[in-house]
């Protein structure tokens, strides 16, 4: 059974917050209570088991609001989440050493900063994004001045990973059959949107609701031009990562059935799903149809797979949900982070880094300290956490980690 702590459950200064963890840091609580105060907020805000301080506001948080939107609980990393494809090879098809592998994806998918030469998108998949994006930046010209090349940029970032804590991953399930795991967003572009919507919507301080506590949570309210626009933008947004994931994973499989990989033939057996776990969306809770902002959670409705990824040393999930109308059927979307990147930069070495990625290829040098897995909440107690809100399908762990 899920542990559940409830913030202001008198109602007298806003809505209840219902935390699915005992584990939550004082600063993501004053997050929570300033966000508890909107007079917008629908019924309660629910918090996952992953929980932990954000920018702008509170990651692992479900927030239902009634005609408004807070783009800065959306963030910038518009659209991320996660895809995973079950192979018709077992853990006896991979060879010993991975290396190999993990360079000729690296060679195929960009990472960090690098994006792709030349564009590599078809024009079926690019054609709708670039006819649905010019009337966002004709109306939005500042959008063209915040991404150097803008049109080619955005367009040569379409199946590149990015950097902090995206990753590709090659992983084993408890039947030994191997699966691809990624996990990106809506790269430059989204960042852009985000950064110029959260900043727009400070300026413009809409006052229809009253108090805001804390100027991170500024909203459009629903009936403004610059929620229309806001909507179609981040909409946009949503669906360039979702297709920049799908087109990581063609790249991805590409690279594997390359001769120099050493592995046999083999075919897709199963799309686990490709969700988003910073977004928002139009859903229908206790009889009232709101938008719900998912800001590091995923949807878990019944039945409805999902992706929950630990640290690049520990287990990954792909679960069912339980459609648990207290957390507005959703659920974690990962183990969550215990420290900052600073700290875990300065509290770690090396040494440390190789030992707790035992077992896993992937990098081992001082770029990815910072990502290092004690850095990470342990994800067996996220998940006995969330019990009454997924089930698990499969447990994964990782054999090769590709980091930005």
């Amino acid at each position: 059974m899920s542990i559940q702590l409830t913030l202001n459950k008198s109602g007298k200064h806003g809505v209840p917050v219902k935390i699915y963890t005992s584990d939550v840091e004082q600063s993501a609580l004053q997050q929570l209570r300033n966000l508890a105060q909107l007079e917008f907020v629908h019924s309660h805000i629910a918090v996952m088991p992953d929980v932990h301080v954000g920018k702008g506001a509170t990651v692992g948080s479900v927030i239902p609001t009634k005609s408004a939107i807070i783009p800065s609980a959306v963030g910038v990393d518009i659209g991320c989440g996660m895809n995973a494809l079950r192979l018709s090879l077992t853990a006896n098809d991979l060879p010993d050493n991975l290396k190999p592998l993990r360079l000729a994806i690296e060679q195929q998918v960009p990472v960090g900063f690098n994006m792709h030469k030349q564009i590599e998108a078809k024009i079926s998949t690019l054609d709708p994004l670039a006819k649905r994006l010019k009337p966002i930046t004709d109306k939005h010209k500042g959008l063209l001045k915040m991404l150097k090349g803008f049109e080619r940029t955005w367009a040569k970032q379409l199946g590149t990973l990015g950097g902090g804590n995206h990753f590709i991953e090659l992983c084993l399930d408890e039947n030994n059959d191997v699966w691809v795991m990624l996990h990106s967003g809506s790269r430059g572009i989204g960042n852009c949107i985000g950064q110029y919507f959260i900043n727009l919507a400070k300026k413009e301080r809409q006052s229809r609701f009253g108090h805001v506590p804390d100027r991170d949570l500024s909203y459009f309210a629903e009936g403004s031009d610059s929620f229309a626009d806001y909507i179609e933008a981040v909409e946009w947004a949503q669906d360039y990562a979702m297709q920049n994931r799908k087109e990581m994973m063609r790249l991805v499989i590409k690279a594997m059935q390359s001769p120099q990989t050493g592995l046999p033939r083999f075919q897709i057996t199963k799309e686990a799903i490709n969700c988003h776990h910073n977004y928002v969306n139009e859903e229908v809770h206790f009889g009232e149809t709101v938008y719900v902002t998912r800001k590091g959670a995923i949807s878990a409705y019944s039945e409805e797979l999902g992706i929950i990824p630990g640290s690049m040393g520990a287990k990954s999930f792909i679960v069912r949900g339980l459609g648990n109308p207290q957390s507005f059927c959703s659920c974690s979307h990962g183990a969550g982070r215990k420290m900052s990147r600073g700290k875990a930069v300065r509290q770690f070495n090396l040494d440390d880094l190789r030992l707790q990625t035992e077992g896993v290829e992937c990098r081992k040098d001082k770029g990815v300290m910072d990502e290092i897995p004690s850095a990470y909440k342990d994800i067996d107690e996220v998940m006995a956490n969330q019990s009454d809100l997924v089930e698990v399908v499969h447990t994964l762990k990782q054999v090769m980690c590709i980091k930005g």
